[in-house]
């Protein structure tokens, strides 16, 4: 060995072989029959691999770290996502469908309650006329007149008992009441404030003797010209009124809602038209 250099020979059967290693570096070469034959072993070649290697390994655990923390963060964002949704519902949980229900129903018995304070009344006193003709051929040879002071009362108001558990909205401490069209309740004639005025069978009393018919008739008359007159006066539109004002004091009452909403809608073509006729 000189210098780090190993050197050896060996001769068999006319073959000399030679080893030379010196700087990492393998060198063989072979004498057979006149022939030189050379072999070298670089050790610097599989240096630099093992550098490369070197090289290689800081990076992938570099990228192997940043994709392990992308994955931590994706898992972090749809856990905290969760973990939000299940305070939200903790700090908001949904109203129960049984208890709203049944406040609907307590709502809805309370309205039917006070059905008879939203009812606006119109009294009426009315002078009404009534005859019959007596025809014989094609002439009238005698007329009866009838004349009826009518005291009438018309009733308008909302009809509570077609309010149903849809018509009521509760949400949080907010009431909302949605009302049917108001309508005309009752109509009559106090028959016993009511009189005949005057009673006339014309000439020779010649007019039909038909006092009941008449009075009939002027009755009849009188309960038309009532909802005629209920309608031109906006008494329906009192009964609206007037039902905004009683729900709203009721449930103002309580305390238990913060806002009250009592939504009423026009009475309907047929309420006024359909009476008239």
């Amino acid at each position: 060995m000189k210098g780090g250099t190993v050197e050896g020979g060996t001769v068999e059967g006319g073959t000399v072989q030679d080893r030379t290693v010196e700087g990492g570096t393998v060198q063989d070469r072979t004498v057979e029959g006149g022939t030189v034959q050379d072999r070298t072993v670089d050790g610097g070649t599989s240096k630099k691999i093992w550098q490369h290697v070197f090289w290689l390994a800081p990076t992938g655990a570099m990228l192997i770290v940043c994709l392990s923390l992308l994955s931590v963060w994706r898992l972090g964002s749809q856990w905290t996502e969760r973990l939000t949704s299940g305070i939200a519902g903790l700090l908001n949980p949904p109203a129960p469908v049984a208890q709203v229900e049944e406040t609907r129903a307590m709502i809805l018995q309370q309205i039917k309650g006070v059905s008879e304070l939203t009812t606006a009344v119109l009294t009426m006193e009315s002078v009404v006329p009534t005859k019959s003709d007596r025809i014989l051929g094609n002439y009238v040879i005698g007329t009866t007149r009838l004349l009826y002071i009518a005291h009438g009362e018309v009733r308008a108001g909302i009809d509570l008992s077609d309010l149903a558990p849809e018509d009521i909205t509760l949400v949080n401490n907010t009431l909302q009441i949605q009302l049917p069209p108001p309508v005309i309740i009752d109509h009559k004639v106090d028959v016993e404030r009511s009189r005949v005025y005057d009673y006339d069978r014309g000439f020779l009393s010649l007019g039909p003797d038909v006092a009941p018919d008449l009075q009939t008739l002027a009755q009849r008359e009188t309960l038309d010209q009532l909802v005629m007159t209920a309608c031109d006066n906006q008494l329906l539109e009192e009964a609206n009124q007037r039902a905004i004002a009683v729900l709203s004091q009721l449930f103002s009452v309580s305390g238990d809602y913060e806002t009250i909403t009592v939504n009423t809608q026009p009475p309907t073509p047929e309420t006024c038209a359909v009476q008239e006729s």
